[in-house]
C-alpha cells in the first residue's frame, strides 16, 4: 500500500505521570485515551476509529520539552474552552487564541507533563 509522503503514522508525547498526563488530556481533549497491553508493558493511546495513532511515552529516554516538534489537536469545542481547561487541569497557556485568517485559529499550551503542544479550530 502506498503511503503519503507527509502521513502522520504514530506519535508519542513524553511523560513523566502516564495517568495525570492522560486525565490532563481527557479533559481538555474531552477524548478517552486507551490503555492497551503491549510485549513491553501497558501503554495508554490516543485513538482515531478504535485505531490506536499515538501514545503517552514515560521513561528515561522521554523527557517532555517545550522546545522540539509541535503538534496541533484539533479542538473539540471553542479553544478559549480549551484553553480554559489546560489550565484547570495544571497546564498553562504559551500562546492564547490566535487568529490565522482563513485558516482558523490556533493557540499553545504547556500540558501538566512540561510538553508545548498545539490547538486549531475553524
Amino acid at each position: 500500500m502506498k503511503q503519503s509522503a507527509f502521513a502522520i503514522d504514530w506519535f508519542e508525547i513524553p511523560v513523566r505521570d502516564p495517568e495525570r498526563a492522560a486525565a490532563f488530556f481527557n479533559a481538555v481533549l474531552r477524548i478517552e485515551l486507551q490503555p492497551m497491553e503491549t510485549p513491553d508493558g501497558p501503554i495508554i493511546t490516543f485513538e482515531i476509529d478504535s485505531k490506536p495513532v499515538g501514545m503517552l511515552a514515560p521513561g528515561d529516554s522521554n523527557a517532555p520539552s517545550l522546545v522540539g516538534p509541535l503538534i496541533y489537536f484539533a479542538a473539540p469545542d471553542d479553544i478559549d474552552d480549551c484553553l480554559e481547561r489546560v489550565q484547570e487541569m495544571g497546564g498553562r497557556v504559551l500562546l492564547p487564541k490566535t487568529p490565522i485568517g482563513p485558516y482558523g485559529f490556533i493557540a499553545h499550551f504547556q500540558d501538566s507533563e512540561g510538553n508545548r503542544l498545539a490547538l486549531h479550530s475553524m
